[in-house]
């Protein structure tokens, strides 16, 4: 990524703040656009971007936007925003669902590079974005055929130079995988704290709070995050979180006929498929690919 380099930032949340501060610190000019003037002001405020504005025209002269927007505004993108963006700039987005975003966009702009950087945290908003959020994290982008290949080279030097592991594939894969990984254990997540939550014997609820610890905290961070982010994956990766649900609900209706029947022996030997799975997922996973 070229120091000097004009990028547009659309949306200046979690993930637009974050990526605003990262560019910012390797020498890229960042132009910021935002619907609101108090998010503009605060954007300011904590040096998020090099500038700000709510007018789409502010984006004139970016050789490179990223659209930091929620779903539903990227399946249905503004055209004052579409009518905006420079032709020859390279265009790219960060959202979790990448088929329908493809499908939309790929008439949009012809330098579109659909693409999802796989970071985050359970905030939101301008106060969220962080430096070094990407670090050793992947970020996956999901072209097809009419992608163009000197617009993917931008994005892939984008997502190196702020430390990001590359990688591609196509916008299938990557939907049924962040369905299993990402989307689904957020509705897992939830449906634990909602069992906590409901518990009727108050005495029962007030001590199972006073006795969370780390263990709760990891399994329910995610579910405890923003509704509006969870809502939007679900909706627009229906068909693969629905898949992932009944794979898990499947998985739960084992460990639990071995616990009703007090089937030890195979219960443990569940638990040791699963230890023995867990670190397949988090060693050596970050592999660059092109």
């Amino acid at each position: 990524m070229a120091a000097q380099q004009r990028v547009g930032v659309v949306g200046l949340g979690l993930i637009g703040g974050s990526l605003g501060l990262d560019l910012q610190a390797r020498g890229c000019w960042v132009q910021g656009l935002v619907h609101r003037h108090e998010t503009a002001e605060r954007a300011i405020e904590r040096g998020l971007v090099s500038a700000v504005s709510t007018d789409p025209a502010c984006l004139a002269g970016c050789d490179l936007v990223i659209l930091a927007l929620p779903i539903p505004l990227l399946l249905k993108p503004d055209p004052a925003l579409v009518d905006a963006l420079p032709k020859d700039a390279v265009v790219t987005d960060v959202a979790s669902v990448k088929a329908p975003v493809l499908g939309v966009w790929r008439d949009c702009h012809p330098r579109f590079v659909a693409s999802h950087p796989m970071a985050g945290t359970e905030q939101a908003g301008v106060e969220a974005g962080r430096r070094d959020l990407f670090k050793g994290r992947p970020w996956i982008a999901t072209p097809d055929g009419s992608t163009d290949s000197d617009a993917l080279s931008s994005v892939k030097a984008l997502a190196s130079g702020i430390g990001c592991v590359w990688k591609t594939a196509a916008a299938s894969q990557h939907d049924q995988a962040v369905a299993l990984i990402s989307h689904l254990p957020v509705l897992v997540s939830a449906a634990l704290l909602r069992a906590v939550g409901d518990e009727r014997d108050p005495g029962v609820r007030q001590l199972a709070m006073d006795l969370a610890s780390s263990g709760f905290e990891d399994t329910s961070r995610v579910g405890g995050g923003n509704p509006a982010l969870g809502v939007a994956m679900a909706a627009g990766n229906t068909d693969a979180v629905l898949k992932g649900l009944a794979a898990y609900r499947w998985s739960l209706e084992q460990l639990e006929e071995a616990v009703l029947n007090q089937n030890w022996e195979q219960l443990r030997q569940e638990l040791e498929r699963t230890q023995a799975l867990r670190p397949s997922f988090l060693d050596g996973r970050l592999v660059s690919s092109d």
